[in-house]
């Protein structure tokens, strides 16, 4: 099993896909799980591994994908009972099942690091290849004259007017530094990707004189908000390498930023994007339904369970359940 626990998160990384992992820590018998068993959880809802069946599979699962969506790390305490001294720091789920016991789990995301798309061949794009490469990053670069030999280490080398970009992520960040080749066009491509993050190295007076031809293009007000200009952090750079340096603060700092408290006060909601998975309207814990083994008709439904649990609380208060 350990061995098999590597190869997967061999291949998601080498595929630089989200995932998290997932394991017991502490357990109370009867649960199935015990300390030491372990799964990788991808972002369709796959778990890859054993941490238990019936409500801890559910709350695993349905934690693990929080964690990859808010890309922090929880410690998950499943137990029958409600405990009033638990550490605020730890998630506890009152178990519904009916086979009883306890476990803890630690769940950690384990994140792709950002993925830079450089538009241009200006010094500041070959700099910010340069030391984005010696951080692990992917880099891709975007030019209408592309010259691999300026980018060596770059993953990709696409020529501007075949960019497409279907292949761009949330952990994606466009950084224009065309530099008078072709920016209006490169810009047009990056704005369109509709990412979270832009940068545009220009003056601010260069960057007017370019919005002007993207408003020709039909890029409106509110596009034309969402990009960052001058490029980076203002730490005073002039040297190339210094304003990659720059620009590359300003994506750690987006990259690695703490939800505000705004966002933590409303309750995460799970984005499930495999048609397999329901959610169980008892405990709001998803449930495979290929391999459910708690399932009933309600009003030409079929209802899907965690556990055994959950299935006979709905038996006796239908309607409180189902809207």
């Amino acid at each position: 099993m350990h061995n098999s626990f590597l190869q997967k998160a061999q291949q998601l990384n080498q595929g630089k896909e989200a995932y998290a992992t997932a394991f017991i820590v502490r357990r109370k018998v009867p649960s199935s799980g015990k300390p030491g068993d372990k799964a990788i959880i991808t972002k369709d809802g796959q778990i890859h591994g054993w941490i238990g069946g019936g409500c801890t599979r559910g709350i695993v699962l349905k934690e693990a994908l929080l964690a990859i969506q808010e890309g922090k790390p929880r410690l998950v305490s499943i137990t029958p009972s409600p405990k009033n001294d638990v550490d605020a720091s730890i998630k506890l789920y009152t178990m519904t099942c009916q086979s009883g016991g306890e476990v803890e789990v630690y769940i950690e995301p384990v994140l792709p690091m950002p993925h830079l798309l450089i538009f241009g061949n200006s010094h500041i794009a070959m700099a910010l290849a340069k030391l984005a490469k010696a951080m692990e990053y992917q880099v891709s670069v975007v030019s209408s004259n592309p010259d691999k030999n300026l980018f060596p280490t770059a993953d990709k080398i696409t020529l501007l007017k075949e960019f497409e970009g279907k292949n761009s992520s949330e952990n994606t960040y466009p950084i224009v530094c065309t530099q008078g080749e072709a920016d209006a066009d490169a810009l047009h491509k990056a704005i369109n990707l509709n990412l979270p993050y832009l940068s545009f190295v220009a003056s601010r007076k260069k960057a007017h004189a370019i919005y002007g031809e993207l408003r020709q293009k039909g890029i409106n007000f509110d596009q034309l908000k969402t990009i960052k200009t001058p490029a980076g952090l203002d730490i005073g750079a002039k040297t190339p390498y210094e304003v990659a340096i720059s620009i590359l603060a300003e994506i750690i700092q987006d990259f690695r930023k703490e939800s505000t408290p705004e966002e933590t006060t409303s309750t995460p909601q799970v984005q499930l994007t495999n048609a397999d998975f329901y959610m169980n309207p008892v405990c709001n814990i998803p449930v495979q339904k290929s391999t459910a083994k708690h399932v009933l008709e309600y009003r030409n439904e079929k209802v899907y369970f965690c556990c055994d649990g959950c299935k006979v609380s709905f038996e006796k208060a239908p309607e409180k359940y189902m809207v």
